[in-house]
This record gives C-alpha cells, sequence and structure tokens, in this order.
C-alpha cells in the first residue's frame, strides 16, 4: 500500500460516521441513548417517527459502531457502543455552539421563554449536598434514573411529581435535574414547585456532566 492509498483508506472510514451523523434524527437518537438504553418503540415515541423509521436509523448506527443492541424478551434494546461516543457527540455540541450563532439563536429563543426559573452551579449544589442543605430531584424517567445518577438524588419522575408534591420537605431547598441543558423536564418540575410555595432551582447539566465535575475536582484539573 502506497501512501495515497493508504490516506484514501483511512480518510473513507472517517467518513462513514460523518455520513452516519449527517442525519438530524440519528443525532436524536443518539442524545436519547446517552440517558441509558432504549427500546425500539420507546424511541419511536420519543423521537415521533414510525417504528420503520427508527429501525432504519438504528441500523445506519449499528453499521457505524455507533450502537450495539440486545434482545430482552420480545424487545430489542440499544445503547451506545461506547462512552467514546459520549464524548464525541458533547464534543459535537460544543463545537457548534461556539462555530455556529444559529444554535445560540435556537437556544436563546426556546430557553428564554423560561428566564423565571432559577439555576444553580454544580459547584453551589455540591457544597450545598455536602451540608445536607438540599433535595436534589431526578426528574427522568425512573429507568434511566436506575441506569446513571447523581449520588444522593430521589427519583421523582416528572408525570409523578404533582402527586408525590407533599411528601417533599415544605423546609428544604430543591433542586431538579434532567438531561442536561437541551432538555425541559427540570424546568417544569421548577415552575410547578414554585406554583406550590417551594424554593426550587435548575440544574441544567446531566449526570455525566456531574461525574465530569466531580472528576476534574478530585484530579484537580
Amino acid at each position: 500500500m502506497n501512501e495515497r492509498d493508504f490516506k484514501d483508506g483511512l480518510f473513507t472510514e472517517y467518513a462513514r460516521i460523518g455520513k452516519c451523523l449527517s442525519s438530524p434524527k440519528r443525532l436524536e437518537i443518539l442524545d436519547i441513548l446517552i440517558q441509558g438504553p432504549k427500546s425500539v418503540e420507546v424511541l419511536s415515541k420519543m423521537t415521533s417517527m414510525s417504528v420503520a423509521n427508527v429501525s432504519q436509523h438504528l441500523q445506519t448506527l449499528y453499521q457505524a459502531k455507533l450502537v450495539q443492541s440486545k434482545k430482552q424478551g420480545n424487545f430489542v434494546y440499544y445503547e451506545l457502543s461506547d462512552s467514546s461516543v459520549l464524548h464525541f457527540i458533547n464534543s459535537l455540541y460544543d463545537l457548534s455552539e461556539k462555530q455556529l450563532i444559529e444554535v445560540q439563536h435556537i437556544k436563546e429563543q426556546f430557553l428564554g421563554q423560561f428566564s423565571d426559573v432559577e439555576g444553580v452551579t454544580m459547584e453551589e449544589l455540591a457544597m450545598r449536598m455536602e451540608k445536607g442543605e438540599v433535595t436534589l430531584l431526578d426528574v427522568r424517567p425512573r429507568d434511566e434514573y436506575e441506569t446513571a445518577h447523581i449520588p444522593g438524588a430521589v427519583s421523582v419522575p416528572i408525570e409523578e411529581l404533582a402527586e408525590q408534591l407533599s411528601l417533599l420537605p415544605a423546609d428544604s431547598k430543591i433542586v431538579a435535574y434532567c438531561r442536561g441543558p437541551y432538555c425541559l423536564m427540570a424546568v417544569r418540575a421548577i415552575e410547578l414547585l414554585q406554583a406550590h410555595g417551594f424554593e426550587a432551582r435548575h440544574l441544567d447539566k446531566s449526570v455525566h456532566d456531574w461525574n465530569d465535575f466531580i472528576l476534574n475536582e478530585v484530579t484537580g484539573s
């Protein structure tokens, strides 16, 4: 193999990932799978696509080695093939926000509707949790909580929150989180909590963001 063949072969393989990610729907599927394994039927509901279309997109992702599958009973579940896929997707988000002004405008136009919901930083949350000054709610679906969650968080899926308000400590500061900055479950939770007199704030980070934050705190990087 000469140098030209080497480069042509190498960059052709690299381009497989780029071609695979050229579909917005495939990116959305990967974003969902960051939270943990999902069945084809659940992905269909979450992405507003037919089961057939979801299956087709998953096959493309599978061929690019970005996802893997496993069968449980009558259902096939898909998940990210490796943690490196998660880091790659997060890097793609960061690069897009930095380079594309359109991304910033879309976020500002949509998330600006919820400017009354006060946020909290991971540094402040870590300090308050260490002192026992805050109740942390994970408002994602329970299967995502069971896959991974911030230590000390209580699972209260957003659709169950209204029914469980009476079980929450009325004198405690509450923080809610969900899937990260593009997820509104925690924002809606805060609106509900504040409407019922709770002092509540929103963490717009994911479990993976929290793990990276703790790792950096430990290593001092």
